[in-house]
């Protein structure tokens, strides 16, 4: 009943504004923040942002947002962030993890590694269809996006790594500024669909991922995925290809 509640808290479309922008951060959101990015008061977003938190989806912390500390340096603000749970409801009851990971023992026993990935790169050709690979990391961002993968682009203008400041927001940015991302740009994805299954089988799991996304994306055209794990996201990135015909 909990995930029920959780899911159910998501009907407000104010509170699922405010959800989806602090989920879309990738660090922690403060309340004027959230405020101005849903176009709602800041006491209201407080509220929701409390009753998130109340039923599982957020999680909430305080810290001071200038920086400073020290006599002068302001009250802490309360700020949130995505909880890492997973919530998911069916009815009736399903339970396609456990099955997910009896399939992946037997592969990875067996050593069937390469037999999966080559399945995992003809399920993603297929989803391409008769689609041309895809053409740039703007029509890459908006396929994973579609896909659940939560892809944000990071060291866009090529000037940057990518690694947070010290309010967290560092070189990530969005689709729309995929399109003048310069040669060291990459594509991360904050969120990995197969995280439950990867945690217990990584180099199986992240290995199918990999191949799916080149079928998905295919392996001749302008942009890449390859495998660059990073704690708490997924472990592939898509780049620009180094292939000169591109």
């Amino acid at each position: 009943m909990e995930d029920i509640d959780a899911i159910a808290a998501l009907q407000d479309p104010v509170r699922r504004r405010l959800y989806e922008y602090v989920a879309a951060q990738g660090r922690e959101v403060g309340r004027n923040e959230a405020a101005e990015a849903a176009g709602v008061a800041r006491t209201l977003a407080a509220h929701h942002l409390d009753r998130l938190t109340e039923v599982g989806l957020l999680e909430s912390g305080s810290r001071r947002l200038t920086g400073r500390s020290g006599p002068g340096a302001g009250r802490p603000a309360k700020v949130y962030t995505r909880v890492r749970a997973e919530r998911s409801v069916s009815l009736p009851a399903r339970d396609y993890r456990t099955a997910a990971e009896l399939l992946a023992e037997a592969a990875e026993r067996a050593g069937l590694d390469a037999g999966l990935c080559a399945a995992a790169r003809r399920r993603g050709e297929a989803l391409r269809g008769s689609a041309a690979p895809c053409d740039g990391l703007g029509e890459a961002m908006e396929m994973l996006a579609a896909r659940g993968y939560e892809p944000h682009l990071e060291g866009a203008a090529g000037t940057d790594d990518g690694a947070p400041d010290a309010d967290g927001a560092g070189g990530a940015e969005s689709v729309g500024s995929a399109s003048g991302a310069g040669p060291s740009a990459v594509v991360r994805m904050r969120n990995c669909p197969f995280h439950a299954v990867a945690e217990r089988f990584p180099p199986l799991v992240c290995g199918m991922n990999l191949a799916l996304l080149e079928g998905l994306l295919g392996t001749d055209g302008p942009v890449r995925a390859r495998m660059d794990a990073r704690p708490g996201e997924c472990c592939v990135v898509v780049e620009h290809s180094k292939n000169k015909n591109h």
